[in-house]
């Protein structure tokens, strides 16, 4: 990546590597390796540890003679017998680099050294229609399955992907002595939220990177306050140093275009001294994909993918944007969130529908919705058996969001739990419903709220006199349902100041 902060991280090593060099920007990189070539007409990939292979050997011998077959033999370079035609694949460059994942592999090559054809496993109607030669391995079973390839058995996969595949990352190496501790390493040079990180070697970083099919070095977004462009590669190494699995890239991905987004501002919400930060959403069928919580403990610990998504985001932003508390970051307070906070919406238990397709999208897509707001705050109603009673509470509740005499610059999202949904489902509401409800008794009389009024200050300007203001804008109030069946509790989260120079809540399709 391109460091343009002393504590940008790259990707560790703890060995010193002679491919390595310095490129006209200082960081170090690596060389790219030429792809071995295999050899012309049919090639047969195999290893002698394969009951297939041991199977086959006759026919190998066979398809030598009558149609030059070459042999590369992933473990014994004398396989078959020690001939010209029976080559070593000793570091297993080739099988890495031509996908070999099964052995036998029967390939057919062109003079370019371009592989035109494969079949794999044992099969003699397929080896014979495939090779052109009649009469292959007499006496043998018709058919035989084949193991897995030496280059992606994970005893080695990890190392040829960094020997062979690490060409293609960008970040600098860091390299640490034998006796380091890579865990005080990484705090010592600022790479940490406060809490241990998982060391972005490059086997882990490239192991992330499968988990989309994006390149690379594409860039993704310009990320605040440093406006410094991240790649996929980038947010890869955050999202390792977080914990994440390559399953939930995709989603830091999408979390990452939608709050480097101008309507979101994530640069006011690091400056501003609100205790606020992003707060992820995901809707649609990856959440269960990838098993994310949107039930008991929805908005607490306990799951990999909610605890982990949320801090590669805050780490991108850290790492790469140069985001930091005490600088940038500028929260009088500060407060959990600002760690990392996601969840998944309950959407098969929701007959209102989702977040999302309340934004306007399908419920076939994957999404992820980036609200600025603080830590939950907790609603208690245990008594409420009615629609009419709970939305009464309901508003009382969310009046007092920000400051009770904050008014339509501040919006809001509610967590509706179960049990409190139920309420107004049992009584045949829907969403609209609730929510015209609901924007009914948020209506405030300015009176209450007047600067001056009851001896307070703040409040609105005394031009305001004599009106109904309505405690949040249109779309102001985000409403998610989440939580355990037991319980009638539900959360409010308080968010930050909206439109111009505020922030907007974005939502952003998860593509692979």
């Amino acid at each position: 990546m391109n460091k343009t902060e002393n504590n940008e991280p790259g990707t560790l090593t703890n060995e010193a590597d002679n491919s390595k060099t310095e490129n006209e920007t200082g960081l170090l990189s690596l060389t790219t390796p030429e792809v071995p070539p295999l050899p012309e007409g049919l090639v047969a990939v195999v290893k002698r540890d394969c009951p297939t292979c041991v199977l086959v050997k006759p026919v190998l011998h066979d398809l030598h003679r009558r149609a030059g077959l070459t042999v590369i033999s992933q473990d014994d370079p004398d396989f078959g017998e020690a001939a010209d035609w029976v080559l070593h694949d000793h570091d297993l460059a080739l099988s890495w680099h031509h996908s070999i994942e099964t052995v036998p592999t029967l390939l057919r090559v062109s003079s370019q050294g371009i592989v035109t054809a494969s079949t794999v496993g044992w099969s003699r109607p397929q080896w014979e229609q495939f090779t052109g030669v009649a009469d292959l391995g007499e006496g043998l079973t018709e058919w035989s399955p084949g193991c897995g390839s030496l280059s992606v058995d994970p005893a080695h996969a990890d190392t040829l992907a960094v020997r062979f595949g690490s060409a293609g990352l960008h970040s600098r190496r860091v390299e640490l002595a034998s006796l380091e501790d890579e865990w005080e390493a990484m705090w010592n040079r600022g790479w940490s939220d406060g809490l241990p990180v998982v060391p972005p070697t490059q086997a882990r970083v490239l192991r992330m990177l499968e988990g989309t099919s994006r390149d690379p070095s594409e860039v993704i977004a310009v990320v605040p306050p440093s406006l410094v462009e991240c790649s996929v590669e980038k947010i890869a190494v955050n999202a390792v140093m977080a914990g994440c699995t390559p399953e939930y890239l995709p989603v830091v991905i999408a979390a990452v275009q939608a709050s480097c987004n101008d309507e979101f501002n994530m640069h006011g919400v690091l400056a501003t001294t609100m205790s606020v930060g992003p707060v992820l959403v995901v809707n649609g069928p990856i959440a269960a994909r990838i098993a994310m919580n949107s039930a008991l403990n929805a908005l607490g610990q306990g799951n990999r993918a909610n605890s982990t998504i949320g801090r590669a985001l805050q780490l991108v932003v850290r790492n790469v944007g140069g985001g930091r508390p005490g600088e940038v970051d500028r929260a009088t307070l500060g407060s959990p969130a600002k760690v990392g906070f996601c969840f998944a919406e309950n959407e098969a238990d929701s007959p209102w529908g989702s977040l999302a397709t309340s934004r306007g999208w399908r419920e076939d897509q994957s999404t992820v919705t980036v609200f600025a707001g603080e830590s939950p705050r907790i609603f208690v109603d245990q008594r409420s058996r009615n629609p009419e009673s709970l939305i009464r509470h309901l508003a009382q509740a969310l009046r007092v969001t920000g400051s009770p005499r904050m008014l339509l610059g501040i919006d809001a999202m509610l967590v509706l739990s179960p049990e409190h949904m139920a309420r107004f489902v049992d009584a045949g509401w829907g969403r609209n419903d609730f929510m015209a409800a609901l924007g009914e008794e948020l209506l405030i009389n300015s009176e209450e709220v007047l600067s001056g009024a009851d001896g307070i200050a703040e409040g609105l300007p005394t031009a305001a006199a004599g009106r109904k203001v309505p405690k949040f804008r249109d779309e102001g109030l985000l409403v998610v349902q989440a939580g355990g069946d037991a319980g009638l509790f539900s959360a409010i989260i308080t968010g930050w100041s909206n439109g111009p120079g505020g922030s907007d809540p974005v939502t952003h399709e998860i593509t692979p």
